[in-house]
């Protein structure tokens, strides 16, 4: 009965001597307390991405949607009857103005011609001889040989005749003109289209179209723009015609340039937009009749505008606002003004001074006082103020 008591007291001494030490260590370990870098009230620093604020020089400019449209477009069609004999280029060929296209069966209009020469040839005889029996007429009527009517007939009979070559000479020149139009040619600079009628047809006298000519260089890009816009662009357009960068869906990197060349007449009272021309030399026909592209219209520079990556902007209850970096690794939620934004910049009008900092990633894991850790520096290195 005495050892199974002594037994007893010795298992519970050393129970006993486990529980304390155990105790002391986790007093003793670092990060055990709650006061340690481990414990309940520590917050490690958040990882962001931070950029600067910069003062520098940024366009203002007008964003739009834009579609391209050829300087002139010409529908060619015959001005003259006839068999189709010739086509004289191919489908898609860039032409110049003077260039021959079509060629139409000339032989009736110069069988025309040549009876029209025959004609006046003929009146011209009629002519010269009715004009001097008038003239004998008249010697005879100053003698008092014959009646005042005799010589006004012979008079009339020469006049009519007169009037008989005028109809004549008439008649050549439009026989001279059907034997030209005959060869049609190109009326302007262009690229061809599809061929709409084939070789060997007969065509009509302003009939349907033989092909579509489109000038492509230069070629113009029609955009609109916002009404309340139309004041800013009206003044640069005194000074001077806006620029205008033309951007290809695919190709944004190496945008056409050009410049304003019309401003609609009116608003357009349905949509509450002006419409706009530009023109480019296109001198690559990179851009093509009917493409969308995106415009970009330059109104001036503001040569010491304030600006900070558009990513760094956050909205929130009382507006815009941005988590500037302090000097002690921690951040500040400050309200800012946002005039405008210009590609992956906003241009700041309040709240921003030029060599500041701000998180410009990383922004969900924040609030005012936070520590922060710039992620994109090397590991353990502070962030700069």
């Amino acid at each position: 009965m005495k050892a199974w008591a002594h037994l007893t007291i010795l298992v519970c001494l050393a129970s006993l001597a486990g529980c304390t030490g155990s105790g002391e260590a986790a007093a003793g370990k670092p990060g055990g307390g709650p006061g340690g870098p481990g414990g309940p009230g520590f917050e490690p620093p958040a990882p962001v991405t931070i950029g600067d604020v910069v003062q520098k020089a940024v366009p203002v400019e007008l964003r739009a949607f834009g579609t391209v449209e050829p300087n002139a477009t010409v529908a060619v069609k015959s001005q003259v009857g006839g068999v189709l004999v010739g086509v004289h280029f191919e489908k898609g060929q860039d032409v110049e103005k003077g260039d021959l296209l079509f060629t139409i069966d000339a032989r009736p209009a110069r069988a025309e011609k040549q009876l029209t020469e025959a004609n006046l040839a003929r009146d011209k005889v009629q002519y010269e001889n009715a004009r001097k029996e008038a003239e004998r007429q008249k010697g005879l009527l100053d003698q008092k040989l014959v009646s005042e009517e005799q010589y006004e007939k012979a008079a009339s009979t020469a006049e009519a005749l007169a009037a008989v070559m005028r109809a004549d000479q008439a008649a050549i020149r439009s026989a001279k003109l059907k034997v030209d139009y005959s060869a049609i040619r190109s009326p302007i600079d262009g690229r061809t289209g599809d061929l709409m009628v084939d070789l060997g047809n007969l065509v009509k006298a302003g009939d349907v179209p033989l092909v579509n000519i489109n000038q492509i260089r230069p070629i113009q890009v029609a955009f609109a723009l916002p009404q309340r816009a139309l004041p800013d662009v009206m003044a640069q357009m005194a000074e001077g015609a806006p620029r205008v960068d033309a951007f290809i869906p695919g190709a944004e990197e190496t945008p056409e340039a050009g410049k304003v060349v019309l401003v609609d007449n009116a608003v357009d009272r349905a949509t509450g937009t002006i419409k706009l021309w530009a023109e480019f030399e296109n001198a690559e026909s990179r851009l093509w009749p009917g493409q969308l592209v995106n415009v970009v219209l330059t109104l001036s520079v503001q040569a010491d505008a304030i600006t900070v990556p558009s990513r760094a902007v956050q909205t929130g209850q009382k507006g815009s606002y941005v988590f500037v970096v302090k000097p002690d690794a921690t951040v500040e939620d400050r309200i800012i003004t946002v005039d405008r934004t210009n590609g992956d910049d906003a241009v700041i009008a309040e709240g921003l001074a030029a060599g500041e900092r701000v998180v410009t990633d990383g922004q969900l894991r924040l609030k005012p006082g936070s520590k922060i850790v710039d992620k994109s520096a090397a590991p353990g290195a502070a962030p700069k103020p």
